[in-house]
């Protein structure tokens, strides 16, 4: 490993346009690991400017940081990651986009007959709530919600 293959965290802060807080919150998590020198100073591989750009972006698309880690521990750790790792996280993203497009798609066919309690008409719910089942799910917007 060369000198010039590290950056310092404020090198690796200019780089990214996160603050040194933020990077040590990153590093808190696990999600990148600095080399330490021997005068115990941290030093970031150049690979870490994506993984942390990646980062700002997953969390943009909704991803939570346990999700963000997970795709993480498939890179490499101090080499840049190349296509087929970026495919293999952009696939996994795509597929939780899709799911989450589905489940909206679904929310608005059936926002006009519902409002997510199942009793926006007594006469609709005998039809779509027959002795009101939704309710052993509990209170509040079991339709709608997905996972609910």
């Amino acid at each position: 490993m060369k000198a010039n293959d590290l950056l310092t965290i404020g090198d690796l802060a200019r780089r990214t346009g996160l603050s040194v807080s933020a990077i040590r919150f990153y590093e808190e998590k696990g999600l990148v690991e600095p080399f330490r020198t021997s005068g115990n100073q941290r030093r970031y591989f150049r690979s870490d400017i994506r993984r942390l750009s990646f980062i700002l972006i997953a969390q943009k698309l909704g991803l939570a940081l346990t999700e963000i880690e997970e795709e993480l521990r498939k890179l490499p750790q101090g080499r840049t990651p190349n296509a087929r790792d970026w495919q293999a996280i952009s696939g996994g993203i795509k597929r939780r986009i899709d799911s989450q497009i589905a489940a909206l798609e679904k929310v608005r066919e059936d926002l006009d007959g519902c409002i997510g309690c199942g009793c926006l008409s007594l006469k609709k719910c005998a039809l779509y709530n027959a002795e009101d089942k939704w309710a052993e799910r509990g209170a509040g917007p079991r339709v709608l919600l997905p996972g609910s």
